[in-house]
């Protein structure tokens, strides 16, 4: 199935500081498997990028990103989610599905609950932080492990794993 609208990155408060962007609009997307938000977090000393899906909580980071990195935040993203995802052992065209066509919209967060998430998501980092690796932007031990560990998220009761979700919300839109 071909999405024919662009996906909605939320940027937090603090990021949207650490770009300088003013009067983001609120985000308009009421599906969130189209969703994410992002976040700047400090990471062993250097500003990296904090992406969790809105509805499943899959996260992935991007370590130390340099201000030509942080100005095509759409295009880093883009790569970040697809080199996660392809780590993950998910196909090719899964980006794809989960992206839409064009750019992405850059919104404000999308609700409470998703940036509690994200809060969350972001402790699980801090505390699987031993899995970064200091030579390389993207982190898929890092990644692996935050999303291995059974946690809650917007579209889903209870406690999952969220690449076991993200599994799911692909098969839903293939």
């Amino acid at each position: 199935m071909s999405r024919a609208e662009p996906i909605e990155l939320g940027l937090t408060i603090p990021l949207q500081r650490y770009l300088r962007v003013r009067a983001l609009p609120c985000g308009q997307e009421l599906d969130r498997r189209f969703c994410w938000d992002l976040h700047v977090i400090p990471l062993r000393g250097c500003s990296s990028l904090l992406a969790v899906h809105c509805h499943t909580r899959y996260t992935f980071v991007l370590y130390d990103l340099s201000r030509p990195d942080w100005e095509c935040l759409s295009d880093i993203f883009r790569e970040g989610l697809e080199h996660s995802l392809s780590s993950a052992g998910f196909p090719p065209e899964t980006a794809d599905l989960l992206c839409g066509p064009g750019q992405p919209l850059f919104t404000k967060t999308h609700d409470r609950r998703e940036v509690a998430f994200l809060n969350r998501a972001w402790d699980d980092v801090m505390a699987t932080e031993l899995a970064l690796d200091e030579s390389a932007q993207s982190q898929p031990l890092l990644d692996q492990s935050v999303n291995a560990k059974p946690s809650r998220c917007v579209g889903s009761d209870g406690l999952g794993r969220t690449a076991e979700r993200l599994a799911a919300v692909i098969r839903e839109l293939s």
